[in-house]
């Protein structure tokens, strides 16, 4: 809860306030995996540095051919004594070139699935056989400003201890870093729309056309009333899953609010800072507001750390492990049956008007 409460207020500077405070993906979820899952040589090799805003780091899990689909990865790591070599391609490792160390995800054993044969490990940035083949920049940025790597893996080899977590848990270490960071990533969102709706508001207390306020036009008031109502729920919900993960301890139990979270974030940004951009008009399109960097972060927020469409499954398929299929022909709810169960228990005939003929 605090750590939600505190990014909203960080949501607010989305560019620089994460860096400040030390919330900036990827940092802030690969700080996560080594505080569980690094040796103490290692923590104090990157966790400390990264803690104290000295280096930054890399996460290298997407690969091109399909995305952050862990079924499809190729990227190996194989045994050599007392080494591990890695080799592959991945893609969008955002801030390879500026990182001190990458933290890796690669497959280690092809024939037992995703789930128990994918493995993480530390690998130095400078370690040899590791290139970076481009930086790739998102809409809106100068292409030498690119900060998202396209990263060749050739022969790089790192001891044993390079693991982090054990042979195989790659995916479970995956999730140590996500689950707490998707609330983050939301109330951050829910400080970004915030800051765009009081933006909206100033506008539309600022703006004359066709003799009077923006704000006294009846399509205005709705754009501020639905991004006003919409803004309190999602924050509600956000603060409510936090409560849930402190109180239960266990991420698994709280799977579908978080996976929701994701989900909305996404359409809260998209719905709230477009409508500000149209209350803004052409300056709300140009370089002179963030709003259309801002409005640019919703379709990132749509496919980071898992598609929406993936999310929306999992929010389905766990609310689905709550309910039973009908007992009998009819649904629980079929009144006829419903009342012919009232009148058996209390030894009630049926009324003549509703025996069939």
């Amino acid at each position: 809860m605090k750590l939600a409460l505190l990014n909203e207020v960080l949501g607010r500077s989305p560019w620089w306030a994460p860096r400040i405070f030390g919330t900036q993906a990827p940092d802030t979820g690969n700080a996560e995996i080594l505080a569980h899952y690094g040796t103490e040589e290692q923590k104090a090799a990157y966790l400390q540095p990264l803690l104290e805003g000295e280096i930054v780091s890399s996460y290298s899990m997407t690969e091109p051919q399909g995305g952050s689909d862990p079924g499809v990865f190729k990227l190996r790591a194989e045994r050599d004594g007392d080494e591990w070599v890695i080799n592959g391609t991945k893609f969008f490792s955002s801030n390879a070139r500026y990182a001190k160390f990458l933290i890796v995800m690669a497959v280690t054993n092809p024939d037992v699935g995703p789930y128990n044969g994918i493995s993480m490990f530390v690998v130095p940035a400078d370690t040899p056989g590791l290139r970076i083949e481009r930086n790739i920049a998102v809409y809106g940025e100068p292409d030498e400003e690119g900060s998202h790597g396209l990263v060749q893996y050739e022969n790089v080899r790192v001891p044993a201890a390079a693991m982090l977590g054990g042979e195989g848990q790659g995916f479970q270490v995956a999730q140590t870093r996500l689950g707490g960071g998707r609330v983050h990533h939301a109330m951050r969102a829910v400080g970004i729309c915030a800051r765009a709706l009081d933006m909206m508001c100033e506008r539309a207390l600022s703006r004359h056309t066709k003799g009077s306020l923006l704000a006294d036009k009846e399509s205005v008031q709705g754009y501020i009333a639905d991004s006003w109502m919409e803004l309190q729920q999602f924050r509600l919900f956000v603060l409510q899953t936090a409560w849930k993960i402190d109180k239960y301890n266990d991420y698994a139990r709280v799977r579908e609010d978080i996976a929701a979270s994701k989900v909305i974030a996404q359409k809260l940004l998209h719905d709230v800072v477009g409508r500000s951009i149209q209350v803004h008009g052409a300056l709300g399109a140009s370089n002179e507001l963030n709003l259309c960097r801002w409005w640019m972060m919703s379709w990132i927020t749509g496919f980071s750390d898992g598609p929406s469409e993936v999310h929306k499954r999992t929010v389905a398929r766990q609310v689905l492990k709550q309910y039973q299929p009908a007992p009998g022909l009819w649904p629980t709810e079929h009144l006829p049956t419903r009342r012919a169960e009232a009148r058996r228990k209390l030894g009630v005939e049926a009324p003549a008007s509703s025996v069939p003929e």
